[in-house]
């Protein structure tokens, strides 16, 4: 075998090579906002089971998920995961059909999610603060 000096060269390239752009990021927050949703679907069992064991659990399991500022974070990034990662989700089916796979449109659309998913959070959080 050759003999080939590896001491002085990284094993694989890494953040200190690869400038991060839109895909890089959007990879990594497809993945994040997925693992976020675990976290909405236990709050919404917790609450479910709430309402199961009857008026006293479900009114302290709506104060603590209502009222409390931290929830109320907590919601707004789990809509903004699930409205992220079903955008991302559409982005993948459009690019099974091989279509913007291209670079600038693969980016354009990157972008999309970006900002869909943020407007997406914001209005859904608004129709929910009204109704």
């Amino acid at each position: 075998m050759a003999d080939v000096n590896r001491g002085n060269r990284p094993l694989s390239p890494h953040l200190q090579i690869y400038k991060p752009h839109i895909l890089m990021v959007s990879s990594i927050l497809i993945r994040i906002s997925g693992n976020g949703l675990t976290v909405g679907i236990i709050l919404v069992l917790w609450w479910l089971l709430a309402a199961a064991a009857g008026p006293e659990a479900y009114e302290a399991n709506m104060a603590w998920l209502t009222k409390w500022w931290l929830a109320k974070l907590v919601w707004f990034g789990l809509i903004w995961a699930l409205w992220y990662h079903m955008l991302g989700g559409i982005r993948h089916l459009i690019w099974d059909e091989a279509v913007g796979l291209e670079l600038e449109t693969a980016e354009k659309l990157g972008w999309g999610i970006v900002i869909g998913s943020v407007v997406g959070a914001v209005l859904t959080s608004i129709i929910l603060l009204i109704v």
